[in-house]
């Protein structure tokens, strides 16, 4: 793989970001939904076939959108044809540097494994960045963009849309009022994965298809042989590309737990799953962080917490005093219970629906900014309002890197509890420095490679095959900061 155009677009990064600037709407005369042609922004897709094509037609409601790329024609085709104006690449670097100088913002929702080196290199050239979630494939990758993001002062947004919507705000609001008290532990859970988890690597090579870059598409992973179990979809299951159902998910249900309790790096995490294989995600797991306390606000304290993960089957305990009968799982497919010293507090995925335990209908004072149709397109078009207002006057999106960056990190560190739950202990996290700090230089991690399983006569027969031990500070680290494949390299971190 080269770097066939890496080298020229970020070398012209600092020109390219000054090219394009765009002119607020109230300078305009912009009225009554009215958007003159100058005030639009001209935006690039990359990753537009699943979630990306559903950000795109929140955008092109209001916006111009000038490129596309997609390392599957195929599954892009869709895309492609509603804007047939729009010039299609399969290399989002060629994008870049045949296009960067017209292109204002860019939107991308790729594999998770891409979503830093594309989104990083966009903002170096001075491109609005909207990514899906989850942001980043590693801690490290997540606290490059917050760095960058600062540093080139561009308006940002990850793809959680919850985040922007109303309940959240409530829960927000009626955990900083002081509704349900101290909230010492928060359990969260959702049904995914629903997509296959705890496979053996595949061992069959299948062809690749004409319309499918399988070398793009790989990017800075480890390349293997193709086999049509990875993409499109199925990709979030195996650790190359994605990182299961945490990843997925969290994002969105464990935002609203973030946003009100206030949470930074955690301290301690614990984590423990079904067969743990060394390529795929296993089918369920349950991660225990441990938050250190925070600032207190006005009228509610924040101690030590703890925030419980479950997924794939795996729930926590009905609290006392929800209804009999009731499913645990909420809407969206998840659940956050807040358990608090005077009430508990129960939403759905993205914050949906809050009520609390008691019945109470709390009547909080309104103390966050509210962002309309925040699930509907609104969580979009926020971010579009953040692009065209100047960095000086800019209010910030609901979920700017700065805030779903740290989420991020948090997501991708507790991948790495399951990852390294073969240690048996519950791990310390340095958070500032990104490392775990009671791991001992003579520890080892043993991978499954494979559970093979036959029945014989009648009799099963189990055969675990191993990998050879691998030192497990080496391990984790390789976890929190990836080594890239030949000819894919992140941006320097900013000093």
């Amino acid at each position: 793989m080269s770097n066939i155009s890496r080298r020229s677009f970020l070398q012209r990064g600092a020109a390219a970001a000054a090219v394009f600037s765009i002119v607020p709407g109230s300078i305009l005369g912009k009225s009554h939904g009215y958007v003159a042609p100058t005030d639009k922004l001209n935006i690039a897709g990359v990753g537009i076939g699943g979630m990306g094509n559903s950000n795109l037609k929140n955008m092109e409601k209001t916006e111009n959108i000038v490129a596309l790329c997609d390392i599957d024609w195929k599954y892009a085709k869709k895309v492609f044809d509603r804007h047939p104006e729009s010039k299609k690449y399969w290399d989002y670097r060629k994008m870049f540097d045949e296009m960067g100088k017209s292109i204002d913002a860019v939107l991308c929702a790729t594999a998770d494994h891409t979503h830093a080196i594309i989104t990083s290199d966009a903002m170096t050239l001075g491109k609005h960045v909207y990514t899906q979630k989850p942001l980043t494939h590693s801690v490290y990758e997540a606290r490059l963009l917050r760095t960058l993001a600062k540093k080139y002062n561009v308006a940002t947004q990850m793809g959680n849309q919850g985040s922007s919507a109303t309940d959240t705000d409530l829960v927000c609001e009626w955990i900083w009022n002081g509704e349900i008290g101290e909230v010492t532990r928060v359990d969260c859970c959702t049904n995914r994965p629903i997509w296959p988890q705890g496979l053996n690597a595949p061992e069959k090579v299948d062809k690749i298809p004409s319309t499918l870059n399988w070398d793009l598409f790989t990017g800075p992973a480890k390349m293997h042989p193709y086999n049509a179990i990875y993409h499109p979809w199925n990709w979030r299951g195996w650790w190359d590309y994605g990182t299961g159902a945490l990843g997925d998910m969290a994002c969105h249900i464990i935002q609203p737990v973030t946003a009100s309790l206030k949470l930074g790096y955690p301290s301690r995490v614990e984590a423990s799953s079904t067969l743990l294989l060394a390529d795929c995600a296993p089918n369920a797991q349950h991660v225990k962080y441990v938050f250190p306390a925070r600032e207190n606000m006005p009228k509610v304290a924040f101690p030590e917490v703890e925030v419980h993960w479950y997924d794939g089957g795996m729930m926590p305990d009905r609290p006392a005093g929800f209804p009999e009968g009731m499913d645990l799982m909420r809407e969206g497919g998840g659940t956050c219970i807040f358990h608090g010293t005077k009430d508990t507090l129960i939403c759905g995925c993205y914050g949906q629906h809050p009520w609390l335990i008691s019945g109470r209908v709390p009547n909080a004072p309104k103390m966050c900014r509210r962002v309309e149709n925040a699930m509907g397109g609104g969580h979009e078009q926020d971010w579009i309002r953040a692009c065209k207002e100047s960095p000086e006057n800019r209010v910030q999106t609901k979920s700017n890197f700065a805030v779903s960056g740290l989420l991020t990190e948090m997501v991708d560190m507790g991948v790495l509890a399951v990852r390294l739950q073969t240690l048996n202990k519950e791990l310390l996290w340095d958070g500032p420095n990104m490392q775990f700090t009671n791991i001992k230089d003579d520890e080892v991690i043993k991978i499954l490679k494979k559970d093979d399983f036959k029945v014989v006569d009648g009799d099963p027969k189990f055969n675990k095959i191993w990998n050879d031990p691998i030192p497990a500070k080496q391990f984790a680290q390789e976890l929190i900061k990836h080594n890239y494949r030949a000819g894919w390299k992140l941006v320097d971190m900013p000093e």
